[in-house]
């Protein structure tokens, strides 16, 4: 009786392919890698490329950044100065026309004669506070006045020239009356002083030489 031998099994005669087909499944995947960048180089220059395409996008978005910055810090500032100025200088038409209430309180002082003062002592001395209360008024404005003195040198950014007095005895061009105070508001000119001026005369006792004063600034 003959044996009976065991039947094969597909296992038997098949490779492991859990075990050897994988790893040389990736070494070909690899290969076939390195190959194509030997036989074009252009693929990691390509991804140089973009590389440095995102840099400079990244570059030109900062820089914009920083010029936005700049312009919003330069509307601020500028905001800021025109609110100051407004606070400063926005009563100036205003007090441009109240000039004229202490030009007429002063006028009002002076037209009284010395001889009357006594007789007229109440109301002179209502109107001298007054005008004592608009001058502090002024004040707390930012309001100052601009007084020349008889002698002092006409200045054309602070003094308006109404006229010439010849044989005053002063140097040419120097100022010998006030006929109305000027003012400043903050650092600007509100009204320039108006006076008169020494004229001096050719070979005279005028203290310079004769001619016209350079009135412009």
């Amino acid at each position: 009786m003959s044996e009976e031998k065991p039947a094969k099994t597909p296992s038997d005669d098949t490779p492991q392919e859990n075990g050897e087909s994988a790893p040389d499944a990736g070494a070909q995947m690899g290969a076939e890698a390195a190959a194509a960048v030997n036989e074009d180089p252009s693929i990691l220059e390509g991804e140089e490329g973009g590389k440095d395409a995102l840099e400079a996008e990244l570059a030109e978005t900062k820089d914009r950044l920083l010029r936005l910055a700049a312009e919003l810090e330069n509307t601020r500032r500028r905001a800021e100065r025109e609110k100051q100025d407004a606070a400063r200088y926005g009563a100036a038409s205003f007090a441009r026309d109240v000039l004229s209430v202490a030009d007429n309180l002063r006028r009002a002082i002076d037209a009284v004669p010395e001889e009357e003062r006594a007789n007229a002592s109440a109301i002179i001395e209502g109107v001298e506070m007054t005008e004592r209360a608009l001058h502090s008024a002024f004040e707390r404005h930012g309001i100052k006045p601009i007084a020349p003195e008889p002698g002092d040198k006409f200045d054309a950014n602070f003094h308006e020239a109404m006229f010439e007095i010849p044989n005053t005895g002063l140097p040419n061009g120097a100022i010998v009356q006030v006929v109305e105070t000027g003012y400043m508001i903050g650092d600007r000119l509100l009204r320039a002083a108006r006076v008169g001026l020494a004229k001096g005369e050719a070979g005279g006792n005028g203290g310079g030489a004769g001619g016209k004063v350079d009135t412009t600034v």
